[in-house]
């Protein structure tokens, strides 16, 4: 996601090494590059012309802060405009004070807006809600079953009424759903290959006759600019109350995503980033502006690893890495938590300053599941002592787990290289400091500067200095030790 213009923009701030004072000759040259970047993001020309207007504004004449790079101080306003430029965060939903929530889910075909209504479901069901699914999507035939099979999965009812129109199927729905006592009504609204009256007039008379409290806009982060008119055609027989873009974890260049906002006047509520029924979040545009400058999104991964790491694990996890003792079973506990935290790449695209370094990494993520099944065909006394796994276990392990001798000795050697480094890097809180658990623990020099984030190689690896050092000590205690037995001799 937004890969392109985070690695143009990473390339364009690397060559802001200017000294004392911004001048207007220096931004515009900078400039001229972040307008070619926003521009093959397909971000809209008017909003590029705007945007940039006032960053050359601010940024012409200001003085450079002491300690500041004045490259990081653009970087600071244009971080600061494309917030704004985007909105602010509004992820809340109104709820009705009495009856049911009416949620209307609106969009083209192809847009994801099926699987968004289940993915919205699943979020306000684990937040204590109780919401009703309704298919009132009868143009598409596998609609109706797509969304009772996601309505199992996440074990949310759907309703469903053969032989009424959409705007009759979705009244019905209202009052099934407060018989039932459900609290939240999503309609999934028919979409069409493009916008036409017929749709508009539908969707229309969904809208009017069941006077829904939010109206959101489904819409494909992919279609580029005409994603920005097809929500135009809506927001004019909609009054839509926020935009949901799907598809943020494909191949997309970010520019709807960056225009919308300005152009429409809605609130981008929130971002599908997989096809999974958990992957929708709310949408923070200071996070995405970090992204796009890469300059990564700290807050976003640490959300992640809460998300999937159990405390009390965390604990005592960390005992053992101080202790030296992680073993086979914990690493193959890692590597679970991993994978439930999403794709590699975007992860560590969370990272300031390594995303688009490495962006043409191909990172083969089948070796995760490899490398638990092979853990899963060890003994308990196996996992806690790997060095003893000599060929003949080998071969038992890695008939096992359908994986080959290699295999298996490729993961004892680097699981055999990770426990040293940990032995090395000893308390992991020093190694790394603490990251931000909240945006008001953001410093300016944080934002400006993302390599702030990272730690001190220096603190990572012991110098040969360190080293001897500590072989002299090392020594001094075993010429001590044997003193100590001679005397009591």
């Amino acid at each position: 996601m937004f890969e392109g213009i985070a690695e143009r923009f990473t390339g364009i701030f690397e060559k802001l090494r200017w000294g004392g004072k911004l001048t207007e000759e220096n931004i515009r040259e900078g400039l001229r590059e972040v307008r070619r970047a926003l521009l093959e993001a397909d971000v809209n020309v008017q909003v590029v012309r705007e945007f940039l207007d006032r960053v050359t504004e601010q940024a012409v004449g200001e003085e450079v802060l002491s300690g500041v790079q004045p490259g990081q101080q653009v970087v600071r306003i244009v971080h600061d405009e494309l917030v704004a430029l985007m909105g602010e965060a509004d992820a809340d939903i109104p709820w009705a004070k009495t009856g049911p929530t009416i949620i209307l889910m609106a969009g083209l075909q192809g847009s994801g807006k099926t699987t968004t209504c289940a993915k919205l479901a699943r979020l306000l069901k684990e937040n204590g809600k109780r919401p009703l699914l309704v298919a009132a999507d009868l143009q598409r035939p596998a609609a109706i079953d797509q969304l009772r099979i996601l309505g199992e999965q996440i074990s949310v009812p759907v309703f469903h009424e053969p032989g009424l129109t959409p705007p009759e199927v979705c009244a019905k729905a209202l009052k099934t759903a407060e018989a039932d006592g459900r609290d939240v009504v999503i309609l999934d609204t028919a979409g069409r290959l493009h916008v036409d009256d017929a749709l508009m007039a539908e969707v229309a008379e969904v809208h009017r006759r069941t006077s829904p409290h939010q109206t959101y806009l489904v819409v494909d982060s992919m279609t580029g600019q005409d994603a920005v008119n097809s929500a135009k055609a809506f927001h004019e027989r909609l009054p839509l109350s926020g935009v949901i873009f799907t598809k943020l974890d494909g191949d997309t260049r970010g520019g709807a995503i960056v225009s919308l906002r300005h152009l429409i006047g809605v609130p981008i509520k929130f971002v599908g980033v997989g096809e999974k029924t958990d992957a929708l979040q709310p949408f923070y545009p200071d996070r995405y502006a970090r992204r796009i400058l890469g300059m990564g999104d700290v807050l976003s991964f640490v959300e992640k690893a809460q998300s999937v790491i159990d405390e009390d694990k965390a604990k005592e996890l960390e005992e053992k890495f101080a202790k030296n003792k992680f073993d086979l079973g914990d690493f193959a506990t890692q590597l679970e938590a991993i994978q439930k935290m999403g794709s590699i790449k975007d992860l560590l695209g969370m990272i300031p300053g390594v995303g688009a370094k490495f962006k043409a990494l191909n990172v083969d993520e089948s070796i995760f599941k490899r490398y638990m099944s092979i853990i899963s065909s060890m003994t308990q006394y196996e996992k806690q002592h790997p060095d003893l796994i000599d060929m003949s276990r080998r071969r038992r392990i890695a008939n096992g787990s359908g994986s080959s001798t290699a295999d298996v000795q490729q993961l004892l050697k680097q699981f055999s290289t990770m426990r040293k480094m940990i032995g090395k890097f000893g308390d992991m809180q020093d190694m790394v400091g603490r990251l931000p658990e909240n945006e008001e623990e953001l410093t300016p020099d944080q934002l400006a500067n993302p390599q702030s984030f990272m730690p001190n190689p220096n603190r990572l690896f012991a110098t040969r200095e360190d080293k001897k050092k500590q072989r002299e000590a090392k020594q001094a205690r075993k010429k001590k030790a044997k003193m100590k037995k001679k005397s009591k001799r």
